[in-house]
């Protein structure tokens, strides 16, 4: 698969607990890494700054497209976005969706990012290994969030 990236992940945490991680500018800031201005808001661009080591220079910028209570957060953005002289504006954007299920034992959380396959070719295979690994990663970061 070309266009997507899929990542699966069991919680040891309460679906409305997950949903806060996710949704909570703050709480996602902190275990995402990124220090937001505002609040989430549907339809609304969300802006920041990146604290991840080694990527501070780059702003942080996606539009907020669901929020369905405890079930679906969904955002657009730019994927990969991390040389600073280059305008992603005209490019395509993909979309990432958090899709939580309540286990007998917490949420399973899956992560989804699809759009790859309408990025610039010079740009696609990158991005799509690029945040393939990040979103590995992020999830061992939730996860860590919520169980703390």
């Amino acid at each position: 698969m070309t266009d997507r990236i899929e990542k699966t992940i069991d919680l040891k945490a309460p679906v409305e607990r997950v949903w806060r991680a996710l949704t909570d500018h703050e709480e996602f800031g902190a275990w995402f890494r990124v220090k937001l201005e505002g609040p989430f808001v549907v339809g609304q661009e969300a802006c920041g700054h990146v604290t991840y080591p080694g990527y501070e220079h780059l702003r942080w910028t996606a539009v907020v497209t669901v929020m369905d209570r405890p079930r679906l957060f969904a955002f657009t953005w730019h994927p990969y976005a991390v040389d600073p002289t280059v305008d992603y504006s005209g490019e395509p954007q993909t979309l990432v969706e958090f899709h939580l299920q309540p286990l007998a034992e917490g949420t399973r959380l899956v992560v989804c990012e699809s759009g790859f396959d309408a990025l610039p070719a010079h740009r696609r295979d990158e991005a799509l290994r690029m945040n393939d690994g990040g979103w590995a990663e992020q999830v061992k970061n939730i996860a860590a969030h919520v169980h703390g």
